[in-house]
Order: structure tokens, then sequence, then C-alpha cells
């Protein structure tokens, strides 16, 4: 269940990127851009990743873990605006592109910038990048997936090359996880004798 988690969670932030349609965000290109379906997909694939990430936490964990507990949070702050970087701009996309009106997609700052989405972002990708650190200080296999998400936030002001690229590092991350944990689980427990020391 753990290995498959991991996997899924490096094929959706794989896939998020790489299907993200970029443009410059403004007047038809934006338009456009938003009213893709691949941007439904995209950004969708990065939710349910967000979501199976805090269940692989929890169940490497306990539930009152720091690391259990941080993640979690994080990933409660940064779904809301995930929602509505989803759906609410895709239906300004495909109104704006239907009604030949492209200075919609103005609204598309006030959507995603003002102050109380932003902070609740900002605060959700750290909070998700302190989890995953704690929960590698323990599971030295989550390492580099922990450090995927730790450049999370900062990979937002690079070009699509790179964003992608941090894509593909959350996917090796997530198969070394994958391995490690897969292999845990079917290595043959150890004799009695062997653990008591007897």
């Amino acid at each position: 269940m753990r290995a498959a988690l991991y996997l899924f969670i490096g094929l959706s932030f794989a896939l998020y990127p790489a299907l993200r349609p970029y443009s410059d965000e403004v007047g038809s290109a934006g338009a456009d851009a938003f009213a893709s379906s691949s941007w439904v997909l995209a950004h969708t694939f990065a939710m349910l990743g967000f979501i199976a990430l805090g269940l692989a936490v929890l169940y490497g964990g306990r539930r009152s873990d720091p690391a259990v507990v941080t993640t979690w949070i994080g990933v409660g702050l940064v779904l809301p605006y995930y929602g509505a970087e989803t759906f609410a701009l895709h239906a300004l996309g495909v109104d704006a592109a239907a009604n030949s009106n492209p200075g919609l997609i103005d609204l598309a700052d006030p959507i995603r910038y003002s102050i109380v989405q932003s902070t609740m972002f900002a605060l959700g990708l750290v909070s998700i990048a302190v989890g995953l650190v704690l929960f590698a200080l323990r599971n030295r296999y989550a390492m580099v997936l922990a450090a995927g998400f730790v450049l999370f936030l900062p990979q937002f002001y690079t070009p699509p090359a790179v964003r992608i690229a941090h894509g593909i590092l959350i996917a090796v991350g997530a198969i070394i996880a994958a391995r490690a944990v897969a292999g845990s689980s079917v290595r043959p427990a150890q004799p009695i004798s062997t653990i008591t020391g007897a």
C-alpha cells in the first residue's frame, strides 16, 4: 500500500508540470491556457498528489508525530488554493474564450494573489516542506522526496523546463521511497532467537 502511494505521488507530481499549459497568462493566450482541459487535469493531479503525500507520511508514522501533523496542516492550507487555481481560473478562461472577452483574465490575479490565499498557500508549502524534512530525518529513504518539496515554492519562479525537471525530481524521490518500503515489507522476519539475543 505504501509503495503504491509513493508511486502515485511520483506520477502525480511528474504529470502536473508536464501537462500544465504554459503561457504569459494574460489576454487571449491566458484564456486559452485556463480554458484547456489540460489545465484542470494537471492541477487535479497536483491535488491528488498532495493527499497521497499526506497519507504516505501518516502510514510511515503515528498521527501525533510532528512530521504527520505538520504535513497535514500544509496539505489543508494548500488544497483550497489549488481548488481556486484549478476550477475558478478554468471557468474564467472558458467564459473569456467563449465570449471573446480576454479582459476577464485580469481577474486571475485577485483570485490567486490576494493576501489571505497567498499567505495560506505559502504557509502550506512551507509546512509540507518542514513535515517532509522531519519525516526524512527518521526515514532516510525519503530524503530526495523531501528535497523536492523543500524546492516546491521556489520552483514556481522558474521557467517551464525547470518546473518539469522539478516534477521529475519528486518522481525520482518517490520511486526511491517506494522501493525502500517495498523492500522492507518483503524482508524475511528475523528468528526470535536473533531478535531477543538468546
